[in-house]
């Protein structure tokens, strides 16, 4: 006979190793049966349809709800508390605070000194004691926001229900109420004729806006004193996108009016602190007769001014003093007063090193320096503002106090070259390698190979937000996004084909690079937070707010409760959250977010299940007081 044959001992090895795994699958199946799937339709918008596409992609496998409640938690302490007891049942505010913004118009702001209007600058409760617990009621009978472009010219007489900005400003064309809507005619106090020839006048003076299909050099615009932001609302034909503020004042709702319009809009005001914008941000900056004392303080705003604008900016004056004697009667102020006021301005302005462009009409424009050459070589006349020192930050923009003395502009090799270097037309700026990238500025590590890589990275991650948010895939549905962790500025970029502005958020906690210029430099806006703190702004501003990494960021700094409450503040009604994080900390934000009357679920990461990284997405119900 022939000896028995034995099997190689790998073989064996394989064998045995496949056994095991299909007990261990078995085993499994048979002590933890699948939950339940959940739909991808949470909730179904008030009044709006979803299209046959958008539906079908909610029922597909991709957007698959992931159920880690059990299994996965941030420790094992946490895991315990979130099995052991159910989400807490977070209660609403009474209705006075539908309107609430927990760091402007407070009455701890008054406790700040009246000079240069320091208390009406952000002023947030310290107090654990002073900061809500509940949820920030939507007015009764608020009503979803007309789609753009629709909401340039109207809005919701009941989401926004004030009557005192119709009736002081009704006759100079800004708004009025018709019945159930708010009309913005486009008016202003020095754009009679509408904000559309205003800005055609502009344009005559020289600055290159550009048309519809851009090719402009002016991008990105900062409007100060902004009222209800039609001069912004009017920019966006033109592919200008503007970041407009005022402060919360006796013009109380002007701000909340320009978001339920859908224009970029914040509170904010020029006082003891810089803006919360870095430096060379802007391509243009306006004031049309918006109160701010340009001739007063050595000129100290338009310092500021000077200081967020890019090189070879512009900077537009309409109103007081500007073609005074025109309408020095109508002003009530005397000729000599004007005239003064009109001089301390053009003083300034020298000493800022600005050319005067042209004075058309009611509309005075200045052109900031390409570069600091000449500028410096001037500055050995003591009559003139000096330089800031140079190991200041120019980019701080949180909490930093005003200087008189002007932001020194990077270095250059001859007068002809631009500071800091030259970003595209756009909308070729909006891809092409940033000059602060490219220019190293931000380290060795961020190159352009880096952000063209980012850049594709955010197009993959919106592709996927869009299958498992129909909301978001369906165009014109949001229009306010927010976007509280901003990086490149990729999830905006992403975006620019849809009907939406975005917000960019760069964290003042964030450890990477300062990366708020660069978002600036691709012709988006954005503005520093912290968010351990609230928001400047009004209750309901976006439509959809997302978050990459937001809650590990800000592990050990605050609570996950208090960023999810400004959340949801700012959040309007059936607007969606979408987070992305470690799976550990998407199921504890998970068992919050599901007592705040948000529907949640969890899903894969456009990699696949393979990855710790998930997506929750919510949908805030909708309610009202």
């Amino acid at each position: 006979m022939l000896p028995t044959m034995k099997l190689p001992v790998p073989v064996r090895t394989v064998a045995a190793v496949v056994a095991l795994c299909v007990a261990s699958y078995l085993l499994a199946v048979w002590t933890h049966p699948a939950p339940p799937l959940l739909t991808a339709s949470l909730v179904k918008p008030c009044n709006t349809p979803r299209p046959p596409e958008a539906a079908a992609e909610a029922r597909s496998s991709n957007a698959t709800a992931l159920d880690f409640s059990i299994r996965h938690g941030a420790s094992d302490e946490d895991t315990a508390v979130a099995v052991a007891r159910p989400s807490r049942r977070v209660p609403a505010c009474a209705a006075s605070y539908s309107e609430h913004t927990p760091c402007e118009g407070q009455r701890w702001s008054l406790r700040h000194p009246r000079k240069r209007l320091a208390y009406r600058e952000r002023h947030c409760p310290r107090r654990a004691e002073q900061r809500l617990t509940c949820l920030v009621p939507a007015p009764a009978g608020y009503r979803v926001p007309l789609r753009w472009p629709q909401s340039r010219d109207a809005a919701w007489y009941a989401n926004a229900p004030h009557e005192e900005l119709v009736a002081e400003k009704g006759v100079q064309n800004w708004i009025r109420r018709d019945g159930e809507v708010l009309r913005f005619p486009g008016g202003g106090t020095m754009f009679p004729h509408g904000a559309g020839r205003y800005v055609d006048d502009i344009a005559a003076t020289g600055v290159p806006l550009g048309g519809g299909g851009g090719g402009g050099a002016v991008r990105t615009a900062l409007d100060t004193g902004c009222g209800v932001a039609s001069w912004g609302a009017y920019l966006l034909s033109r592919d200008v996108l503007t970041m407009s503020f005022a402060p919360k004042d006796t013009h109380e709702a002007q701000v909340l009016f320009a978001l339920e319009r859908g224009v970029p809009a914040m509170l904010g005001i020029m006082a003891t602190k810089h803006l919360p914008y870095p430096a060379r941000a802007f391509d243009m900056a306006h004031c049309s007769r918006c109160l701010i004392p340009w001739s007063k303080y050595n000129g100290l705003y338009m310092v500021e001014v000077d200081r967020v604008l890019r090189p070879g900016g512009y900077w537009v004056l309409s109103g007081p003093p500007v073609n005074w004697e025109k309408h020095f009667k109508g002003w009530k102020r005397t000729p000599e007063d004007l005239s003064s006021e009109q001089s301390a301005i053009e003083a300034i302005a020298r000493s800022l090193c600005w050319t005067k462009v042209q004075q058309r009409g009611d509309v005075s424009v200045w052109q900031k320096p390409i570069n600091h050459v000449s500028c410096k070589a001037s500055k050995a006349e003591p009559v003139t503002l000096g330089f800031c020192n140079a190991s200041q930050d120019p980019d701080a923009g949180w909490y930093v106090n005003m200087e008189e003395c002007i932001t020194p502009l990077p270095e250059v090799s001859g007068p002809g070259e631009l500071a800091g270097g030259e970003v595209k037309r756009w909308p070729e700026r909006l891809t092409a390698p940033p000059p602060r990238i490219t220019g190293g500025s931000l380290g060795s590590s961020m190159t352009a190979e880096v952000f063209s890589k980012d850049t594709e990275l955010w197009r993959r991650r919106v592709d996927r937000y869009k299958s498992i948010s129909s909301e978001l895939a369906e165009k014109g549905r949001y229009r306010n996004l927010l976007d509280m962790n901003a990086g490149l500025g990729g999830f905006a970029a992403a975006l620019i084909h849809d009907p939406v502005w975005v917000m960019n958020v760069v964290p003042t906690t964030s450890a990477i690079a300062n990366t708020l210029g660069v978002i600036y430099e691709r012709g988006l806006i954005g503005t520093y937070q912290d968010w351990c703190e609230a928001m400047s702004t009004y209750p309901r501003t976006y439509d959809l707010i997302h978050a990459d990494s937001l809650f590990t960021m800000y592990k050990d700094r605050c609570g996950k409760e208090d960023i999810l409450l400004e959340m949801d503040r700012v959040l309007r009604p059936e607007g969606t959250v979408i987070l992305r994080d470690d799976v550990d900390v998407l199921v504890m934000v998970k068992n919050l977010a599901d007592g705040m009357r948000w529907k949640s679920r969890i899903v894969d990461h456009e990699d696949g299940p393979m990855q710790r990284e998930k997506i929750l997405v919510s949908l805030k119900s909708y309610w009202t007081a």
